[in-house]
């Protein structure tokens, strides 16, 4: 009887960990938004398969890295020229969280790189201009917020920033809207999400 039991218990794991049958109807998996649906074999199902990236999500992690570079810039002026406290807590925050932001776009696009050879893609992010992306302060007004001191700072810094938000925000919506890739996805909601929550800081902030 026990050894009736043991070959039932190893027949009963073989069949639950077999692949599944060749003859397996394929999966349907939903594209992302604009995009028609895969066929994906029933083998495929829950593996790590490599699957590239959109345009847009190349585009927005290349820019967004740049565009949070800037925000680091401009609240690194704050502690010794902002003069509201309020305004030197909120420089902090947004160091605080846009600095591992940046970190989880770099290992994401250092992660792409690596995979993407071996796939028949190039491993690059395209070229992003400056100019070309919302909310980035201009090299004038990047000068002008580094010679202001006191409440002048805080002033343009709130107002500089908020715009900066403002941008970000408009490059996640959009990625959300276009992209294919669930970490850039992920990125891009965090996003959404701090920044929200910054503008309606900053908006309530009030300067004399």
């Amino acid at each position: 009887m026990r050894v009736l039991l043991i070959a039932a218990a190893i027949a009963f794991s073989a069949a639950c960990t077999s692949p599944p049958a060749a003859d397996a109807p394929p999966v349907i998996v939903p594209g992302a938004p604009g995009e028609q649906a895969r066929t994906v074999a029933p083998g495929d199902v829950g593996t790590d398969r490599w699957v590239a990236p959109n345009e847009a999500d190349l585009k927005y992690v290349a820019g967004m890295i740049v565009h949070h570079e800037q925000a680091l810039e401009m609240s690194a002026l704050a502690p010794e020229r902002a003069r509201h406290e309020t305004v030197r807590g909120l420089a902090a925050r947004i160091h605080d969280t846009q600095g591992p932001e940046i970190g989880a776009m770099r290992q994401w696009r250092d992660q792409f790189a690596r995979d993407a050879p071996a796939h028949g893609h190039r491993g690059q992010l395209p070229e992003v201009a400056h100019a070309a992306m919302p909310g980035m302060a201009s090299p004038d007004q990047l000068a002008a917020l580094r010679a202001a001191r006191g409440d002048d700072f805080d002033r343009l810094f709130l107002s500089l920033m908020i715009a900066h938000h403002e941008g970000a925000l408009r490059m996640a919506t959009e990625l959300l809207s276009s992209g294919s890739d669930v970490r850039v996805e992920e990125m891009a909601n965090d996003v959404v999400a701090s920044q929200s929550d910054e503008i309606a800081r900053m908006r309530a902030i009030t300067i004399p």
